[in-house]
């Protein structure tokens, strides 16, 4: 039932999802920089590796000093040599 008032909201108004539910957005910029907006906590953080929490899943990052930086209740910025990053959905 929630998916079709979201789907409402958003036809009504024009604004994207993450702004109106806890669905996290992911900005990657470059190799350098990773914006997470909508998340929950961290739960693992070493210069070579972090683990966030979503609503969705835990997103890992792996890569070379990384760091976490700009942590407000909505949002963190990674930042650093960014390698890969992976998603382990939460299942329902």
């Amino acid at each position: 039932m929630k998916k079709k008032s979201y789907n409402k909201i958003d036809q009504i108004l024009e604004m994207p999802k993450e702004v109106y539910s806890d669905i996290p957005k992911i900005t990657i910029t470059g190799f350098d920089e990773m914006m997470i907006e909508n998340f929950k906590g961290i739960l693992e953080y070493e210069e070579y590796f972090v683990r966030i929490n979503t609503h969705i899943g835990i997103i890992n990052i792996n890569g070379f000093n990384l760091n976490l930086e700009n942590i407000t209740n909505d949002d963190i910025r990674v930042t650093g040599k960014i390698e890969s990053m992976d998603i382990e959905r939460m299942v329902d």
